[in-house]
């Protein structure tokens, strides 16, 4: 079997698929990832065929005025401002992602021997594959882009009786299309193909049947009793097994040595207008909270300044080396660093910032391996340190360790791999 694997956005949306094209390749597949440009080292030593995609919506990381648009919820006439401005220079960034896209198509459509397309749900993979083609497989990272009865979009603001929880769904569709713009061009202009009913659902093969589904989180982050049609595979979190063991750096190590085990602080790409701001609240929190800290300062979301002797600060150090060695894992919800506190049974505070963190944060909550959110842009030095001090403390560490265990015993890659080989 020869699959093209594609994704993008932030370390979060790569990593699962260089987890995927590595698991496949030792299974005996061929595989061609396509990812962004500034994740290209991240996935290269996992795939022998790595094309690179411009970096699009990546650029905007540290747009300040971007973040401030998120952090005011787009209310106000400086947000919706702000707000529409994003909007624009969103899709500016995607239309050359979907010009790299579409000419990898073409590529692939004259000379190469591609079986499947394995694509981020919000990557428009299936247009490829319908012009090689051969069968699209959509990948999702968060559970908002299938829906179900179970439980409402996790995106929908509001509560909802359990009629409209199907329909709810319809909010992700408009709000990605919003943030990327339409697909039409690509297709039509990109690779040529013809407009037709469902050309735009990837949940839905050309002739309008159901594609088959990955959903590459685990079951047990879901809400009791979730439902799903039997075209859909919840087959846990896609890990990636590094090929060399990680050697810390010799201060890190001799920070570990030196006490306690430390709690971990860190909010991934979530930058903030105001990393001044988070920096004194995170100090403050620690100091209030009496613990030890590895700070992970991310893209300057986080300033170290007043962190103390008690804090270490670093800009990068592999989860599934360190999580294990804190005591707590403080971070903003995304998927990927849920999954890697999950899988190293530590107990969480998480400190949502936006799209799927505010579920993942609820859901972490009431499974009892957290306490309530503390969103990121609300948040306090005495509400952090109480929450951490909470969930150090309390039933939540005994749980966490229980509910990491289920994760662990999950073989979501290789579900996946089986799911392929069934398909091709």
């Amino acid at each position: 079997m020869k699959a093209l694997l594609l994704t993008h956005g932030s370390r979060g949306d790569v990593q699962p698929f260089a987890a995927l094209a590595a698991a496949l390749t030792e299974a005996g597949h061929e595989v061609v990832l396509a990812v962004p440009t500034s994740s290209a080292a991240l996935a290269d030593p996992f795939c022998a065929r790595l094309v690179p995609l411009d970096d699009g919506t990546n650029k905007l990381v540290d747009d300040r005025a971007a973040w401030e648009a998120v952090e005011r919820n787009f209310r106000g006439v400086r947000g919706k401002r702000l707000g529409w401005q994003l909007l624009r220079r969103n899709r500016v960034a995607m239309q050359r992602v979907f010009d790299d896209l579409a000419s990898l198509g073409r590529v692939l459509a004259e000379d190469d021997d591609v079986d499947v397309v394995v694509h981020q749900v919000n990557v428009p993979g299936q247009a490829i594959a319908e012009l090689l083609g051969v069968p699209a497989v959509p990948v999702c990272l968060q559970p908002f882009w299938v829906p179900t009865s179970s439980f409402a979009d996790p995106l929908f603001p509001f509560a909802l009786p359990a009629a409209f929880n199907r329909a709810s769904y319809l909010s992700t569709k408009t709000f990605v299309r919003a943030l990327t713009g339409s697909a039409g061009r690509f297709r039509r202009h990109g690779l040529g193909l013809p407009r037709r009913r469902f050309a735009h659902d990837p949940l839905r093969r050309p002739d309008g049947t159901r594609a088959p589904v990955l959903q590459a989180f685990s079951r047990h982050l879901l809400p009791p009793r979730a439902r799903y049609p039997e075209f859909v595979h919840t087959s846990g979190f896609f890990f990636l097994q590094p090929r060399l063991p990680w050697t810390p750096p010799a201060d890190l190590a001799a920070f570990l040595a030196a006490g306690e085990p430390p709690v971990y602080l860190g909010f991934g790409s979530m930058v903030g207008s105001d990393p001044a701001r988070t920096g004194q609240i995170v100090a403050a929190a620690l100091r209030v909270a009496g613990v030890r800290a590895v700070v992970a300062l991310g893209r300057g979301g986080i300033r170290p300044d007043g962190l103390g002797r008690d804090a270490f600060c670093l800009t990068q150090a592999p989860h599934d080396w360190l999580f294990p060695r804190m005591a707590a894992v403080v971070h903003h919800g995304g998927a990927g660093t849920t999954a890697a506190a999950l899988a190293a049974g530590r107990p969480q505070v998480v400190c949502p910032f936006m799209f799927d963190q505010p579920f993942f944060g609820r859901r972490l909550a009431a499974l009892g391996v957290a306490p309530r959110p503390q969103p990121l842009r609300e948040l306090t030095a005495s509400g952090l340190a109480r929450a951490i001090g909470d969930v150090v403390a309390g039933t939540a560490p005994d749980r966490a360790r229980e509910l990491g265990e289920l994760i662990r015993a999950e073989d979501g890659i290789g579900h996946a791999v089986k799911v392929l080989e069934a398909i091709t």
